[in-house]
Parts: structure tokens; sequence; C-alpha cells
């Protein structure tokens, strides 16, 4: 009995550590969970993407100066997609951001080209949020900035050509701030990134609770 009972036991442990084992090796850079690609954006600093399946968790990590003027430098994680949709996160800045201006975004974009158009709804470090957008190639970006601050989850939806940005109030609901049109032609690249705002740096943000509905193709 007692010998069955330490076999048992043995068995357990076992599989015990090879489920660890498992869990260790299945997350992996390279991997991207809803995404498709992970990509720098107008530059050769190694940005990175990883998605860890056992909490739902999207680590994006970038450098680049800004996603702003008439051109962007940042990391972005992306599926290509037709037709309306939204995407929508929680985000968090698990490090220390090198700037006050480095920012995490939600973005529908035209190309990987660092002046494609694009619209995207941004936390920046510092708390503000806004809706960025570049109306056409080689354009200048221009922002609208939400009256909400310091909001954990933020979302984008597109309609057409017409792009809503929302972030989250502190009772939860989700409050629309701003809208704007940008022609952007199907297929688009959906997704999440990241900008440090310092060429010399990269900042940290962890993407959760990550939902892309699909309205039409």
């Amino acid at each position: 009995m007692r010998r069955s009972r330490l076999i048992a036991i043995l068995f357990s442990a076992i599989a015990l550590a090879a489920a660890i084992g498992a869990s260790a090796q299945a997350v992996q850079p390279g991997h991207y969970g809803i995404f498709d690609g992970s990509t720098d954006v107008g530059i050769e600093f190694p940005g990175s993407t990883t998605f860890n399946p056992y909490t739902g968790t999207l680590r994006n990590i970038g450098g680049g100066a800004d996603i702003w003027g008439t051109a962007d430098t940042f990391h972005l994680a992306w599926v290509k997609l037709k037709g309306d949709a939204s995407i929508s996160a929680d985000i968090e800045f698990p490090d220390k951001a090198p700037s006050p201006l480095a920012k995490a975004v939600l973005m529908f974009r035209q190309n990987l080209d660092p002046d494609s158009p694009y619209a995207d709804v941004a936390i920046h470090a510092d708390g503000h949020i806004t809706l960025q957008y570049r109306e056409k190639k080689g354009g200048e970006t221009a922002d609208v900035v939400s009256p909400l601050s310091g909001s954990k989850r933020i979302r984008i939806e597109r309609h057409g050509d017409v792009f809503t940005a929302s972030a989250q109030a502190e009772d939860g609901k989700m409050i629309p701030f701003a809208r704007y049109t940008i022609p952007l032609t199907d297929p688009v690249f959906v997704g999440v990134g990241s900008c440090a705002h310092d060429i010399k740096k990269t900042v940290t943000i962890n993407f959760s609770h990550i939902e892309v509905e699909h309205f039409g193709k």
C-alpha cells in the first residue's frame, strides 16, 4: 500500500515537472498570439513581440524617435484585415519609460512604410491619450487629445473611412472621444505598437485582454 502511494506521488511529481517544462518552452519570442507578424517600422533598431498564452499578455518592445511628423519609427505586431473592424486592449508600462512621451498604440495602417497613412489611439507614458492620424502618404501627423487621462484600456474602431477612438472611464465604460475620416484601402494592417520616443532606448509595453472584432470583409 505504501509502495503504491509512493509510486503515485512519484508520477505526480514527474507530471508536474513535465508540465512546467512544457510551459517554459511554449512561451517563445516569435509567437504573436492573434497577430501574424512583428515588424520594426522605419528603423533597424531591434524591437520584439512575445505572446504568453498562459496569461494572455503580449509584450511589445520598441525603440524609435516617434510616431509623428511625416514618418514613423516604432515596433508593430500586426494582422491584415479587410473591412470594418475594431481593436481594444489593456495597456501597462511595466518599467519606467525612457520618455513621458513614449507611447503604446492600437493602430490601423495602410502599409509598413514609415510614411504610411494611418489612424491610431495612443496612451503615452505620462497618461495622456490621443487619436493620431496621417491622412495621406508622407503627410503630417495630427492628433486629438482625450479629456480622459490615466485610462488603462483603449479602443479604435473603423467603419469605412471613419475611425473612432475611445478610452475607459473610471466606471469601466468605454467613452468615444474623437472621430476622424482617413481614407485607407483594403487590406490594412491592424495591430499594437510601441515607441520609445528615444533613439537610443526601448520601451516595454504589456498588452492584455486584446480584442479584435471583424465586422465585415
